[in-house]
């Protein structure tokens, strides 16, 4: 990694500070599941300082304002707004997107605002945020501007922010009863898929008449793009099977994608038309709801966050140390600064027991808490480990101690080579502290960011419901 000084920042006025005096050689990190891996492969050798703003409290929070517009701050991460009621009652296409996001443990880190300023056409909070008509409200130490999300982007991975500036917020208007809106995206896997193509559809209705229509496009052109032509077939018309055809091919032809390594640009083309198709059938027949759980497994004790003194310097390795607690014991890193979490656990303090697996957030061997949330510790860098607190496996139970997971495990057959079974027993641990009695689907979400090579997960679900009795 290239960074030499890590800041961990309290406030608002500070990152803009430290923006206006860096430049292009601080870069903002909130989750930093997409920025840590661009850094991991040398893709941004200017950057000297990382600025962390997950801990600022004033960036996140979701709150709704007097003109019935939902706001929502740079740090508010995606299973914030799983949980969010203003988010799942009035913005149902993004918690529906945000649902559709990696595993529990990347949607613990990743945020909204940093899924937008990423700019991949294939991200998936874009997509529903177009249909939405968003904008982003930016901030450097001397202007504040907003600009709509649609006008935020000049390519792929390419938008208009400036070196001194963050995305401080983006704001969407609460939709309206007679608004009715979805997202579907395709991947090649349930969980832990990035979109071959994803598709937002909001309508607004007079009656049974449709009176606009928005349906934004992902993964299919450099940027998100309108289904122009399907949205002004649709405006006049009823919503009925004949009319949803005809405008699910309207926009089938509106798609430019390409070829890559997850999909020919014939399939894309082809499935663009069929989830608008979709999509709009879902509002044509009420059933919007259906792929969004009451209560989505998020992997997330916020009961025991507390207020932490961070402090305001600069994290310097050799100079100013890491000080957090691991298991219940402080630890103070002088070195280790540069590296992940992953890296700061196993070869300064120790504890091995965490896997150095993909390095990429996908496969859950490394997972970890940290400050109460199961997180994917190869994507966290070290120095945000200052002032929280991490359990690892070590410090879920021990040889005398077991965790019921730990025994159920054993008991059931559920370890094959173990490589793979720290990462499992810590997201089966953090679920049932969330769901003492979860449902086999419910299991199958909490384990959806943990890869198993050896065999099947059969044992292994076995094993984390036979915990739970």
């Amino acid at each position: 990694m290239t960074w030499k000084e890590y800041i961990n920042a309290v406030s608002i006025e500070q990152i803009l500070s430290i923006l206006a005096k860096y430049g292009a050689q601080a870069r903002i990190i909130a989750g930093g599941t997409d920025l840590v891996l661009e850094i991991h492969q040398g893709i941004h050798p200017e950057i000297t300082t990382l600025v962390d703003i997950s801990r600022v409290e004033a960036l996140s929070k979701i709150e709704l304002d007097d003109q019935d517009r939902i706001h929502i701050g740079a740090g508010v991460s995606h299973n914030q707004c799983l949980g969010s009621d203003l988010i799942r009652e009035h913005a149902l296409p993004l918690a529906l997107a945000c649902w559709e996001i990696g595993a529990p443990q990347i949607r613990n880190t990743g945020t909204v605002v940093g899924n937008l300023v990423t700019a991949s056409p294939a991200n998936d909070t874009i997509v529903p945020l177009f249909a939405l008509e968003a904008e982003l409200v930016i901030q450097s130490k001397d202007v504040l501007r907003t600009v709509k999300l649609k006008d935020f982007y000049t390519g792929v991975r390419k938008n208009i922010l400036k070196p001194d500036e963050l995305v401080k917020e983006v704001i969407i208007p609460k939709l309206k009863n007679n608004q009715v809106g979805t997202y579907l995206k395709l991947g090649l896997r349930k969980a832990q898929a990035i979109s071959l193509v994803s598709v937002a559809a909001v309508l607004d209705f007079e009656g049974e008449i449709i009176s606009q229509a928005r349906i934004s496009l992902g993964a299919v052109a450099p940027t998100i793009v309108f289904a122009d032509e399907a949205e002004k077939y649709l405006i006049g018309k009823a919503l009925v099977p004949d009319i949803i055809s005809r405008a699910a091919e309207l926009a089938r032809n509106t798609a430019q994608p390409i070829n890559d390594i997850r999909s020919s640009a014939a399939y894309r083309k082809q499935t663009t038309g069929v989830l608008v198709e979709r999509a709009l059938l879902q509002i044509y027949n009420q059933e919007l709801r259906e792929r969004l759980p009451v209560d989505p497994i998020r992997l997330d004790n916020y009961s025991k966050r507390i207020p932490l003194d961070l402090g305001e310097d600069p994290l310097v390795q050799g100079i100013a140390p890491i000080i957090c607690k691991i298991n219940g014991k402080e630890y103070s890193f002088l070195s280790g600064h540069q590296n992940s979490l992953l890296h700061l656990i196993r070869e300064k303090a120790g504890l091995t027991g965490s896997k150095v697996g993909c390095e990429e957030g996908e496969c859950g061997a490394c997972t970890v808490f940290l400050d109460g949330q199961a997180v994917m510790s190869c994507l966290i860098p070290a120095p945000r480990a200052h002032r929280a607190e991490i359990i690892t496996i070590e410090g879920l139970g021990g040889a005398d101690d077991l965790h019921p997971v730990q025994e159920s495990f054993i008991e059931e057959g559920a370890v094959q080579c173990g490589y793979c079974t720290p990462g499992f027993i810590m997201s089966a641990a953090k679920l049932l502290e969330e769901v003492p009695r979860p449902t086999g689907e419910q299991i199958k979400t909490a384990i959806s960011g943990n890869l198993c090579r050896c065999t099947g997960y059969y044992k292994i679900v076995k094993a984390i419901e036979e915990a739970s009795t």
